[in-house]
């Protein structure tokens, strides 16, 4: 019988606004995640949605013109939010790593994978160079990468895009954290190569017990890899539950309308049902309490008086929603 559930990054009631020319974006309103040791925590939503600002923020990665207004980010004992610049840094790579969209961005384009790989090891492990070498080379044979020596010569732009991913997940575990944060690992990949990255995802996951926070606007790949599901409109959290519930039996008006609008097995693209309207301007100095009140077509006037506060439907699911109960 398994114990009870611990969030190793357990956050709450995070809210970020940015600093703009046109005044501040709204972007994250009291956002609460968690993930534990061995779950893989799907978190989707349409671009705009907040999902990768929220790793961002984690990590102390924001770019200056953000403002974290509250919250909380307990990872093993510390407040992620509001730990120092040290403290960050030692944690980066070590404990907590991350997976970016675009491979080819996140790499540098001048240095050899060999050598990206290295400095990451020695940089939070007390080995020499040498050393750190040859443990790249098991890194790069860990996520398949056919005849890892070679490859640690090449360059990234000599490499596919596929490969490049690899290269990437190669280096988030370089140290074996206890966290990854994978941010749209497959953008702009075939679908046999998507299936390969989070298969080897999924396994490493498993042989390591390690927590995988994936970030993913692709609904059909979180309910094949996810144990359970985050859903995010305008920088709220709607709708929150194990993946086969979610899937089984969603509740929130735009759970189920992300649902309708993505193909599903033996339908046709004509049968595709698009969510109505837009995002809200997030800038807008009067948002709804509820961001989908405009787009809902279940909208009533208690929607745009106080906003629906996440609530327990059945054990493990929470959806926040005052048409829903």
């Amino acid at each position: 019988m398994s114990g009870p559930r611990i969030p190793l990054l357990d956050i709450r009631n995070l809210a970020i606004n940015f600093r703009t020319r046109q005044g501040l974006l709204h972007a994250i309103d009291n956002v609460s995640l968690s993930v534990a040791r061995g779950e893989m925590l799907g978190v989707v939503g349409e671009s705009g949605s907040g999902k990768s600002v929220s790793a961002l923020a984690v990590l102390g990665l924001l770019e200056k013109s953000a403002v974290i207004t509250s919250g909380k980010a307990s990872f093993d004992g510390v407040d992620l939010l509001r730990a120092d610049q040290a403290t960050l840094r030692e944690l980066r790579g070590s404990s907590i790593s991350m997976v970016f969209q675009n491979p080819r961005t996140a790499l540098n384009q001048i240095r050899t994978v060999g050598d990206q790989l290295t400095d990451v090891i020695v940089a939070h492990q007390s080995i020499s160079r040498k050393a750190a070498r040859r443990e790249a080379v098991e890194k790069l044979r860990a996520v398949k990468i056919t005849d890892p020596e070679r490859r640690m010569t090449a360059f990234p732009f000599e490499l596919s895009g596929g490969m490049c991913q690899r290269v990437m997940i190669a280096l988030a575990l370089a140290c074996s954290p206890k966290l990854l944060i994978a941010d749209e690992p497959t953008t702009g990949l075939d679908v046999t190569t998507q299936a390969a990255i989070m298969d080897l995802i999924d396994d490493l996951r498993r042989d390591h017990d390690m927590a995988v926070i994936f970030i993913t606007h692709d609904l059909a790949l979180a309910s094949d890899y996810c144990t359970r599901i985050a859903v995010m409109h305008a920088g709220q959290v709607v709708e929150h539950a194990d993946t086969a519930m979610l899937f089984t039996a969603p509740r929130h008006p735009y759970t189920r309308g992300l649902m309708a609008a993505t193909l599903q097995p033996g339908s046709s693209i004509a049968s595709l049902v698009p969510v109505p309207g837009s995002l809200p301007n997030l800038r807008s100095s009067d948002l709804p309490p509820c961001r989908f009140a405009a787009r809902c077509g279940l909208h009533e006037p208690q929607c745009d008086e106080a906003r629906p506060l996440p609530r327990e439907l059945e054990k493990g699911h929470d959806v926040a929603c005052w048409r829903v109960s």
